[in-house]
């Protein structure tokens, strides 16, 4: 028998994190800061600045303010920070000196301002900020708690009146004539301007070298309301002159200036398999109008496309430039991993770091050669290690160190599995808490969401959770993840139901095979999103598992097309067809449509502010189960969006985990 010195791993537990992410290295490289965020109570987060000098071992906090901080950027002079934060009511920017004092707020936006980003000569910020048609950058006002209550209580006394195709976003809720507009504050003058105008929205992406030009994306066209493509553009800061760079027929983003200023760096692609596309890396000359892409003879997804339950904040994931404007750094996903990547302009690819962990973002100093490299492991939730330029690699922050010493973590054993047609699918199985040989345990399949996501080598709290309460956890990467190629991503495209279940059904049969401590007789499935699209389709199609538990579903692809925020593109991106193209097949490849065939007893979790797979997805389901005499339970979280189980109210959050622990407990 196995004794486990450690405890077993509660719902609640994540309460107890420190989430670190946002790595920014200091102008002289030898500190850097981060944000930390925790939990604070019921419905709350707090997200504060830490600072860590390289030299010491202990990091120090820098705000301490309620609320949260983020995007904390280091002037050119490393003498300030400017961040965003809510501690007012909205996000603002604040300035602070790093050798101590108050922070000072700069904005006081009635709708708040977001993402702030230095000129190089540091007389300037950008940021962006939500704007009426006829606001004054110059007078704004921030509105007191009270009067945004009141504001909120008027708005609910009005009909909303729509007249765009995109007019609610999962999230954001329903849309206004509000845009995101580009803002540059002097810094001496305490002066706004306003850089761009008109019914776009403009996403800041980088400042030139020499201050006179902002890098921005945004969709300018005429019918951008039923388009999905996202365009880089460039702007005179002093003309407010904008020109196109890219073409008009795909999405690009993570755009950044070459040290020198005359190239820029992006990541885009062109549609090519519409959401499942992989992304690609461009170089384009400012001078000449020409652009390269560098990654056209790989097959994996630049970026972070692993997905967990508990990374909180954003992190850099590239481009970034060298020093000499000759390399890119970015992270890639490969395998059920993440790494950090380097490419020369010749398109040749070097491996800097991958160690089969979640790499989940970085930070670089050019002149010193130094990454600062957040990554997380199925048993650490996140810390900070330091890649000097001669390979020396060192952990230099202790994140959840007292916890990590208390609660037992399962660690995951990789699986490969031949799927019916041969193709390979990767997999990892945890093992319950105080496992014993010769025992028999229940077992939970869980199945991502996405479906073009990954999951893989990251700290997984629900998986963890219940690998805690006994039973063996399962959780696969079937046809249409990321991580294997660009015919890997996209073979679940009109095929929703087909080889993807039966990829998920290969990986159960083996591990039955494998594995003499699984009971057969008790084996259960959970997802969330397109996980809980496979699991109505599972215990639709097969009565082989005794419990499932279906998460922010969809349950019929009629319907969906209309309601959700994305369905009116969605169906066709992965079906290959619009609502009144085939309605007939959208029905035969829709779960409601086989409820009459579930015998399996499911639970039907489900946000009511979820704009993504909207609640009226699990209503259908359950409304149709309970009609036939089905086994079912709906539980409805209020306030929650399709998020909930990432980064909803905390108290919900373990409210969801202990509704999925009690439904297999009691059928498992």
């Amino acid at each position: 028998m196995t004794v486990q010195k450690q405890r077993a791993i509660k719902a609640d537990d994540f309460k107890e994190l420190a989430i670190f992410s946002d790595p920014q290295v200091s102008p002289d490289g030898n500190g850097y800061t981060f944000i930390s965020t925790t939990a604070t109570d019921k419905d709350t987060y707090e997200s504060h600045i830490f600072y860590q000098d390289l030299h010491k071992n202990e990091p120090k906090q820098w705000t301490f303010t309620k609320g949260k901080q983020s995007h904390q950027r280091f002037s050119p002079d490393g003498n300030y920070i400017v961040f965003q934060s809510t501690r007012s009511g909205v996000p603002q920017l604040w300035l602070l000196p790093v050798d101590g004092g108050e922070a000072r707020q700069l904005t006081t936006f009635k709708n708040g301002a977001t993402g702030p980003e230095w000129s190089k000569d540091g007389q300037s910020i950008i940021f962006t900020a939500m704007l009426d048609a006829d606001d004054d950058v110059q007078n704004q006002k921030e509105l007191s708690k009270e009067e945004r209550q009141q504001e909120q209580e008027e708005l609910k006394k009005k009909p909303l009146i729509v007249d765009r195709l995109k007019y609610k976003s999962d999230g954001r809720g329903f849309h206004d004539r509000k845009r995101s507009h580009i803002i540059l504050y002097d810094v001496k003058n305490e002066s706004f301007t306003q850089l761009t105008s008109g019914d776009a929205d403009h996403f800041v992406q980088d400042i030139s070298p020499d201050g006179k030009t902002i890098v921005f994306a945004a969709n300018l066209n005429d019918d951008a309301d039923r388009e999905l493509f996202l365009d880089l553009y460039t702007l005179d800061i002093a003309s407010k002159h904008i020109e196109k760079l890219t073409n008009g027929k795909g999405s690009f983003a993570g755009a950044v200036f070459s040290p020198c200023g005359s190239k820029l760096a992006c990541l885009g692609h062109e549609q090519q398999y519409k959401g499942a596309t992989l992304n690609d890396l461009y170089v384009f000359d400012l001078k000449s109008g020409d652009h390269t892409c560098l990654s056209s003879d790989w097959d994996f997804q630049i970026g972070d496309a692993m997905i967990g339950d508990t990374r909180l904040g954003e992190s850099d994931t590239g481009p970034v430039w060298s020093l000499d404007g000759e390399r890119l750094y970015f992270i890639g996903t490969d395998q059920g991993a993440t790494g950090l990547y380097e490419v020369s302009m010749d398109g040749a690819l070097k491996t800097i770091y991958t160690r089969n962990n979640h790499v989940f973002g970085f930070s670089y100093h050019p002149a010193a050669h130094t990454f600062i490299i957040g990554i997380s492991t199925p048993t650490d939730p996140g810390n900070f290690y330091k890649l000097d330029g001669d390979g020396h690699f060192e952990q230099i922050t202790m994140a959840n160190a007292e916890f990590l010493a208390d609660v037992h973590l399962a660690e995951p054993e990789e699986l490969t599995v031949t799927a019916e047609d041969g193709w390979t699918i990767q997999g990892w199985l945890l093992k319950p808490y105080g496992f014993e040989e010769g025992k028999k345990y229940p077992f939970v399949l869980e199945v991502h969401g996405g479906p073009h996501a990954m999951y893989g080598q990251t700290f997984f709290h629900e998986m963890q959770l219940l690998a805690a309460k006994g039973y063996v956890v399962l959780y696969t990467n079937p046809r249409g993840s990321h991580g294997y190629g660009q015919a890997f991503v996209d073979a679940c495209r009109t095929d929703y139901g087909g080889k993807d279940y039966t990829d998920l059904m290969s990986a159960v049969d083996y591990v039955l095979e494998t594995y003499s401590f699984i009971d057969e007789n008790r084996l259960g499935v959970t997802g969330g999103s397109y996980g809980g699209f496979m699991t109505n389709w599972i215990v639709g199609h097969t009565n082989r598992f005794k419990a499932a538990v279906t998460q922010r579903s969809i349950s019929n692809w009629l319907s969906f097309y209309g309601v959700s925020d994305i369905g009116f593109f969605f169906t066709e991106w992965e079906h290959g067809l619009n609502l009144l193209d085939d309605p007939a097949k959208l029905w035969d490849i829709s779960p409601l449509k086989y409820a009459g065939n579930v015998e399996t007893p499911l639970l039907i979790l489900h946000g009511e502010l979820d704009f993504r797979c909207p609640i009226e997805q699990g209503e259908q389901l359950f409304i149709t189960l309970k009609h036939l005499g089905k086994d079912v339970e709906f539980v409805r979280f209020p306030g929650a969006n399709h998020e909930l189980s990432r980064s909803g109210d905390p108290d919900m959050r373990i409210e969801r985990l202990n509704h999925i622990c009690r439904w297999f407990d009691h059928y498992l």
